[in-house]
């Protein structure tokens, strides 16, 4: 076992994982246990999208009607409460929840039964969100550490209509004909996807010696595209547990979107940048730093005449940087550190060309050398093939040309210098 590997396993034994947090359960729910702290802090967080099918079969379009879903997520940070945020951000409707819980999971659509608490929204166990609307949940007691895995499981007895999603989850979700928010066992949840549903956020309460957090910020490749499912691999993870090895445990939120353009909105992709920045990374809890890393998709999409890749405009390098810093100012002017990523090479993927590249070098050139970020991570030389440095290293690349592997991911989290942040 590595010396890095060590440390994280004696930071998540010294927060009080496994049987330590379920043996606290029982007093939690009882009142025994202290009260929730007032300060939230950020656990989880996925940014929303319209409903589409934009890549893998989800269940976006058709939504929900007499069924229950149960998700899966892993949190960066610990405490011993904790609430959600659910976004009706896409929706035509009001959208009915009937009722929530939240859980520690115990693998698949599994809990652990002495952690299941049912879930209300001021005090009751039922809520109407609005058309474009977002709610929080109570604060319930459940203890939980860095890196365990909760389980938010929504019933919508009426029809839901085209639900508000997080497309590339990279992670299983489940879901149940009727009401089964109460079940310990998987058995009644027989359908999958990879995708997330209504679910924005994980805050946590109750924690001791928190950081501000990070934010990653940026398209698939933040997004994890290519990384194993249900193996939370993606650099935005490995990054969240470099940090808890170190001894400087932050939590570490991933806003990165699939296909995400930093210029204009996509029906498939998600809002622009910077249309979305404010919520999925000024607003976040506590958030200190963002680490930055778009424009790929920007320069490439023009390349290529897919139905998916739309909007598809020509864009200059200009303009790409001119969007970088209307991102910087607004972070600088909430206090918020950020770090600029140089773009990944690409050389083999669809939409390479000499013009697409030349776009990268000059974008690249900028971040490196502009000084308008706070620090830099050159993602670009680290990841390129020793043989050709406009190729991705054939060792990280998961086979596209363009978006890496779990080693990959692994190489770009170990990139970022820890004290940028």
């Amino acid at each position: 076992m590595g010396a890095s590997l060590l440390a994280l396993t004696a930071a998540l034994a010294a927060s009080g994982s496994g049987s330590a947090a379920a043996a606290s359960d029982s007093a939690a729910a009882s009142g025994s246990a202290a009260r929730p702290a007032a300060a939230w802090s950020a656990g989880w967080a996925a940014p929303v999208q319209r409903p589409s099918e934009g890549f893998e079969d989800n269940w976006s379009l058709k939504g929900f009607a007499d069924q229950t879903v149960r998700q899966v997520v892993r949190v960066t940070g610990g405490g011993t409460a904790a609430r959600i945020r659910l976004s009706n951000r896409y929706g035509a409707e009001p959208l009915r929840i009937a009722g929530a819980t939240i859980a520690r999971s115990a693998g698949g659509a599994a809990v652990e039964g002495g952690s299941l608490r049912r879930l209300t929204f001021g005090h009751r166990g039922a809520v109407t969100i609005p058309a474009g609307g977002e709610t929080a949940s109570d604060a319930a007691p459940v203890r939980v550490a860095p890196f365990e895995s909760l389980t938010v499981t929504l019933y919508f007895a009426e029809p839901t209509g085209p639900a508000t999603f997080h497309a590339q989850a990279y992670a299983t979700s489940y879901r149940a004909e009727g009401d089964h928010g109460a079940d310990r066992t998987g058995g009644a949840f027989t359908e999958t996807t990879h995708s997330w549903y209504y679910l924005s956020d994980v805050e946590l309460s109750g924690g001791t010696g928190r950081r501000g957090s990070v934010v990653a910020f940026g398209d698939s490749i933040t997004d994890g595209f290519g990384s194993s499912y249900d193996g939370n691999k993606r650099w935005p993870d490995r990054l969240a547990e470099r940090l808890a090895a170190a001894g400087t445990p932050r939590p570490v939120l991933n806003s990165g979107i699939g296909g995400n353009l930093l210029l204009h909105d996509s029906p498939w992709y998600g809002d622009r940048a910077g249309a979305r920045f404010g919520r999925d990374v000024l607003d976040k809890p506590g958030v200190r730093s963002v680490i930055l890393l778009q424009g790929l998709n920007d320069i490439g999409f023009s390349e290529v005449d897919l139905p998916t890749y739309k909007p598809n405009p020509q864009v200059s390098a200009e303009q790409v940087i001119a969007g970088y810093r209307d991102l910087i100012a607004r972070a600088h002017a909430r206090g918020v550190r950020v770090v600029g990523a140089t773009i990944l090479p690409f050389k083999g993927a669809e939409y390479h060309t000499a013009r697409s590249e030349a776009k990268r070098a000059a974008i690249n050139e900028w971040i490196r050398t502009s000084g308008e970020f706070d620090a830099v991570v050159d993602f670009a030389e680290v990841m390129a093939s020793p043989s050709d440095p406009l190729a991705l290293d054939p060792a990280y690349d998961s086979g596209d040309h363009k978006h890496p592997n779990d080693a990959g991911y692994r190489r770009m989290a170990e990139a970022i210098d820890l004290d940028a942040l």
